[in-house]
């Protein structure tokens, strides 16, 4: 395994890629072959994110930035500009891949019920999964802007091409949103390169570790105001991927017209790069920006999670409920962050871990329903409770973790960024508090609307849960119980980055 382990990294994002490779030379008429292939991409790196998570060192406490990552792989990739293929991994990038992993092989076996285009869509979905994870494994900006943009094109088809009936408008509205984001990110990067420079060559540098070391940036990027609009560029690019309020609107649609396993994908790990992105390049090339903006990031963290709920209460789509919960979870992460405190940067941590493995399931969930009944209203069900006992058992399962039972991972999550977050914004904590009785409500109604009360008679034969389903579901609920009774094997992974990331934020106080 010395081999791999050296380059695990960069199977981890590459055979995904191999894998959409093989599957274009498949010929036609394939497509039971086409499946395979793609189960067998996406199922090696979840077996190298299970390696990955088993042997890397939680015991390293490193002094600075750089001696925090592990698996790194360094190599001069466009000399002419500077530009490396710069990879490494630490305790917030850990459980993000193990959550991509996880998920985009869970997707891929939830997809085989798709019979339209197969071999287009297992390759723009393998793509998809080569974007994700090097997103989370960059550690040069250039290769971190390519990666983020190479997510952009497949979710694009595979939402305009396999949605729903107004699937070309969610497309475009999606392309739109996360390229003007993608605008701003790429100013910002090049503001970087030509005003940061390697303190070892002298030359201009996309180097993330280079950024954070304050000493290397020259005298005009060291003014306040410039740092202000640079950090606020950042910002936004990133919350509209998150999607924080008033840069949201493009979910609900993405969602809705989506296919079930691109639903998954983009609530379980798209929105997760937005507040990832946060933590690896804003707060720490930025830090006394982000001391500066604090306040106004957990009231925006409070708003996301209050309006967000008051949405998800509304909603007669039982999709558009999950898809605005999602709003509202993910202001729990960035209320966490705001804090500034290692317990508020784990909570948020481990929101965005468990975030991920509730609301893939739900999505799973509606799914199901929807290849059944050919409709997501809430009213228009009812009493299905009786007549498949089963899949009532794992929806009912998901919205308890969703709501915040104690026991399940939610719970975990939500309370470490209420911890984290008191001392800080007690207030504000207080507020986002009430909004879990918001979350409570709108999931229990949801429930007692479809499962309890009466049996709709057009219902009475709906085809129980299968297998295939059941699989996909299965470790997901196995997942948010071990960590809801049971944190500390990833709260010990997630507590030395958190730190280390606070410290260097901090330090400019």
């Amino acid at each position: 395994m010395g081999f791999i382990d050296s380059h695990i990294l960069s199977f981890m994002t590459f055979l995904p890629l191999l894998g959409a490779a093989v599957i274009l030379c498949v010929p036609k008429g394939k497509d039971e072959t086409i499946k395979w292939i793609a189960a067998l991409a996406s199922f090696l790196p979840l077996l190298l994110a299970v390696r990955l998570w088993f042997t890397y060192d939680r015991t390293v406490a490193g002094v600075n930035v750089a001696s925090q990552f592990q698996f790194v792989e360094h190599y001069s990739w466009i000399p002419s500009i500077n530009v490396e293929y710069f990879v490494g991994a630490d305790g917030i990038s850990m459980p993000m891949l193990l959550l991509t992993a996880l998920l985009s092989f869970l997707a891929v076996i939830g997809s085989w019920g798709i019979d339209k285009k197969i071999r287009g869509y297992m390759a723009l979905f393998l793509l998809l999964e080569t974007g994700m994870m090097g997103t989370f494994i960059a550690l040069d900006f250039f290769l971190f802007y390519v990666f983020w943009e190479v997510m952009l094109l497949p979710m694009y088809f595979l939402i305009g091409v396999w949605g729903g009936p107004r699937k070309e408008y969610a497309a475009i509205k999606f392309f739109l949103y996360t390229l003007a984001g993608s605008i701003l990110m790429l100013i910002v990067l090049l503001a970087l390169y030509f005003n940061t420079t390697n303190p070892e060559t002298g030359a201009h540098t996309f180097n993330l570790l280079h950024y954070m070391s304050q000493t290397t940036h020259n005298a005009w990027l060291k003014g306040f105001d410039i740092r202000i609009l640079l950090f606020l560029g950042l910002f936004i690019g990133f919350a509209i991927k998150v999607p924080l309020f008033p840069f949201h609107t493009w979910l609900p649609d993405a969602h809705v017209e989506a296919p079930t396993a691109i639903s998954v994908i983009l609530a379980g790990v798209l929105l997760k790069m937005g507040t990832y992105g946060l933590m690896r390049i804003s707060f720490p090339i930025f830090p006394d920006v982000t001391v500066y903006f604090a306040l106004p990031m957990a009231i925006l963290g409070v708003i996301n999670i209050i309006y967000g709920a008051l949405c998800a209460m509304a909603q007669s789509d039982l999709k558009k409920l999950v898809a605005y919960s999602s709003v509202s979870h993910m202001g729990f992460c960035l209320l966490g962050m705001a804090a500034l405190t290692p317990l508020g940067m784990v909570g948020a941590s481990m929101q965005m871990f468990s975030h991920g493995l509730i609301t893939a399931m739900l999505f799973f969930l509606v799914g199901v329903v929807y290849d059944r009944a050919h409709h997501r209203q809430i009213d228009g069900f009812g009493g299905l409770g009786v007549v498949v006992p089963v899949y009532t058992a794992f929806i009912g399962f998901a919205f308890f973790a969703s709501l915040g039972l104690p026991g399940l991972s939610g719970f975990i999550a939500e309370q470490l960024v209420f911890l984290g977050s008191f001392p800080v914004f007690r207030t504000l904590v207080v507020i986002g508090a009430v909004g879990i009785i918001f979350v409570a409500a709108f999931h229990l109604w949801a429930l007692q609307r479809v499962f309890l009360g009466p049996l709709n008679p057009k219902y009475a034969t709906l085809e129980e849960i299968n297998a295939r389903e059941i699989f996909c579901l299965t470790p997901l609920a196995v997942l948010v119980m071990a960590v809801g009774v049971w944190p500390m094997p990833i709260l010990n992974l997630l507590n030395a980055s958190a730190v280390r990331l606070v410290d260097l934020v901090k330090a400019v106080i």
